[in-house]
């Protein structure tokens, strides 16, 4: 027998994604690329270990709005807004498996660039247009209207401006953009959410889990 994907090597490692086992080579080379890989699968589950460990910071040139800077006292004391909008995104994905770091993404620097203009004073939107980000992004955006129209148990927090919640999504757009690989099909970005948000009352209560960028 040989791999099913590349026909040349022994396939040695069982894929779940495929039900079947193919080569080491194959594995490594089209994880979350060509390979959709479920996020229980142990050799993506290693991979991420690896790469976690093995991590660079953002380059200068990719990170994401790069003049704007505010201190972690900031967010910790907005933290329920972020845990809010990480569980937003989380919900999003039950119901829509297909959802990657890529499109999370999109959805979260096209909402950092709606509120960031609404921050000046100037109405501007431009959602994506990909049919998944633009989803996620009208979800993302109808939690933040019911957040802030709901102050109860909230009376310690300071209101949330328009251009506070600029700063948030560049929060979490520089997360995602340090906890992705950038592949394809990653959902890095995701689980890293899910593995500090899974339980969204409890999370809320333990405070803030992320340093921020």
């Amino acid at each position: 027998m040989s791999c099913p994907i590349c026909e040349k090597r022994p396939p040695k490692r069982f894929c779940p994604a495929k039900g079947e086992k193919i080569c080491a080579v194959c594995c490594g080379r089209e994880r979350e690329i060509a390979i959709d890989c479920p996020s229980d699968c142990p050799h993506l589950i290693a991979a991420h270990r690896y790469e976690a460990e093995h991590r660079k910071p953002i380059p200068a040139e990719e990170f994401p709005y790069r003049d704007i800077q505010f201190p972690a006292d900031f967010v910790y004391a907005r933290w329920p807004a972020v845990t809010g909008i990480a569980t937003a995104i989380l919900r999003f994905q039950i119901d829509n498996k297909e959802l990657s770091d890529g499109s999370a993404l999109a959805a979260i620097e096209a909402l950092a660039e709606t509120y960031r203009t609404l921050g000046t004073g100037i109405y501007y939107e431009r959602p994506p247009d990909a049919p998944l980000p633009r989803a996620l992004y009208r979800q993302i955006t109808q939690f933040l209207q019911e957040f802030r129209n709901d102050t109860t148990g909230r009376a310690s927090s300071p209101p949330l401006k328009d251009s506070d919640i600029f700063h948030l999504l560049v929060f979490l757009l520089r997360v995602g953009k340090q906890e992705t690989n950038g592949r394809p099909r990653s959902r890095a970005f995701l689980e890293f959410l899910r593995a500090r948000f899974s339980l969204p009352a409890e999370a809320a209560k333990e405070g803030p889990r992320i340093i921020v960028p």
